[in-house]
């Protein structure tokens, strides 16, 4: 009855390889501008800056600086050079062929590493996953050394309480650790398929939850003593330079590395992070989107190289989807594809459904005790709870909030959508989310008997067992209940 919920995180693991990729692109662009003497984005001579343009120079004030309208050199190098935005969702204004070229450079990267399936994907996580490591202690010893890092410091540990009450902050909270430990976009659950039956998981998660976190505690170090830096440059508070989301990758710490001796070196270094940071998620969720696709259809697409063939296939329509977000109004198109069809709600949406499943029509027991024979001992029960009673309640809390409180996209704070504009963006939102209700009544049409005979039916777990499992049980070694 819940198989919906696979079908959800298959269509939005899909939305999510068609935009989240463009990233990388923007990425690759920065990563090849890096490559000179002098910085294209920390001057205003360059053909693309306007007569607002700016420069902070070392112990600028922004108050000193000349006219209200006035802009930085980053800003205008980011929105004029490289988006060439236009003034709104309606006006595509053609493609930006250079951001198109990095768009097929990224996928061409994304297929090497995954076009021999799992093998490959495992051997590129070696380099993808490591070596941002290694790049983000260089940036973090080199921003804690920089004067002013204390200021970011003391602004990353220092809380805001009055923003636990912000509903906006929940949702940027969960899309976050949903992202981070790829939770409710089924790409963990697909490529859990490969492991062996009695591999210990339980461990891995809990060690990839630790490590995960840890590595965003560690990376906000980094990150904050640079902007500290920029804050003390600038004679501002840490608040003001502070930026979130692409703002931050493509405006706020480009513009520190500017103010940096050896500028070129560091961009090189922290771009190179980028791909490599955005290179091993994307290639992770594509692996995942395929390996969904191929368990259904099976018979089909495990036959000589057509797996791979579609992989090909995913990429290429991929790759024409996100043409649309390299347009020179791609940016308004690509914070629709961000906000609505793969984040915030329909996530929670989809986790909250996860959970009800497992934890009261699958049977929170019966899974615990599935699991334990899996990994060979007990599991705290607080895990129980959790499935059956904090994360449903948690996440129609968060989800409730975030309706009562919406407030509509805008792009930098100051444009609005077109009411079209917003509808597609909602369009894409319930394509996931209208899913999994959707099979629950397809489930009940479609099955045979009364009504009471269909919900017991349709809430009895049916289990395919692997040979490992298949093999122990013919040996009385498992108790399963089995529906075929």
């Amino acid at each position: 009855m819940f198989k919906g919920i696979g079908y959800a995180t298959t269509a939005v693991c899909f939305f999510l390889n068609v935009y989240y990729i463009v990233v990388v692109a923007w990425g690759l662009h920065y990563l090849f501008a890096s490559f000179s003497w002098e910085l294209p984005w920390g001057s205003c001579d360059n053909e693309w800056n306007t007569k607002a343009c700016v420069n902070f120079e070392m112990g600028a004030n922004m108050s000193q600086m000349p006219g209200k309208y006035a802009k930085d050199a980053t800003l205008e190098y980011w929105e004029r050079h490289v988006l060439q935005v236009t003034s709104g969702i309606d006006e595509p204004g053609g493609i930006q062929w250079e951001l198109a070229g990095m768009l097929l450079l990224a996928w061409l990267l994304c297929i090497i590493c995954i076009c021999k399936g799992v093998r490959s994907t495992g051997k590129a996580v070696y380099v993808t996953a490591t070596f941002p490591y290694v790049m983000l202690t260089i940036l973090l010893i080199r921003g804690l050394t920089l004067e002013g890092a204390w200021k970011g410091i003391v602004f990353y540990l220092y809380p805001d309480f009055t923003k636990v009450f912000d509903t906006q902050v929940w949702i940027d909270a969960g899309t976050q650790i949903f992202f981070s430990y790829c939770t409710a976009l089924g790409t963990m659950v697909a490529l859990g398929s490969y492991n062996k039956y009695h591999n210990n998981f339980f461990k891995q998660c809990i060690l990839i939850s630790t490590l995960n976190s840890s590595t965003s505690v560690y990376s906000g170090f980094a990150i904050f003593s640079v902007l500290g830096f920029m804050a003390h440059q600038q004679g501002v508070e840490v608040s003001e330079v502070a930026e979130s989301g692409p703002g931050l990758v493509f405006i706020a710490y480009p513009k520190a590395v500017t103010q940096m001796p050896f500028s070129t070196v560091w961009a090189i270094l922290f771009f190179v992070m980028i791909l490599l940071l955005g290179l091993a998620s994307q290639f992770v969720c594509v692996e995942g989107f395929v390996t969904a696709v191929v368990d259904i259809f099976p018979d089909y697409l495990r036959r000589g190289n057509r797996r791979f063939w579609f992989m090909i296939a995913t990429s290429a329509v991929s790759f024409l989807l996100g043409l649309s977000m390299v347009t020179r109004g791609g940016i308004y198109v690509f914070q629709i594809f961000d906000y609505y069809s793969a984040s915030g709600l329909v996530l929670l949406w989809i986790a909250f459904f996860e959970a009800f499943a497992i934890g009261w029509v699958y049977g929170a027991d019966r899974f615990v005790n599935h699991m334990q024979h899996m990994i060979g001992y007990e599991i705290s029960s607080w895990m129980k709870l959790c499935w059956k009673y904090l994360t449903p309640v948690l996440m129609l809390v968060i989800i409730s909030g975030f309706l009562i409180n919406y407030k509509p996209l805008k792009y930098n704070n100051t444009y609005e959508y077109p009411l079209w504009g917003h509808a597609i963006g909602w369009s894409l939102a319930l394509v996931s989310m209208a899913i999994i209700p959707a099979y629950i009544v397809y489930a009940f049409l479609t099955t045979e008997g009364s009504l009471k005979e269909r919900i017991r039916y349709l809430t009895t777990p049916q289990l395919e067992l692997r040979p490992e499992a298949i093999a122990e049980q013919s040996n009385g070694h498992l108790e399963l209940t089995i529906i075929k």
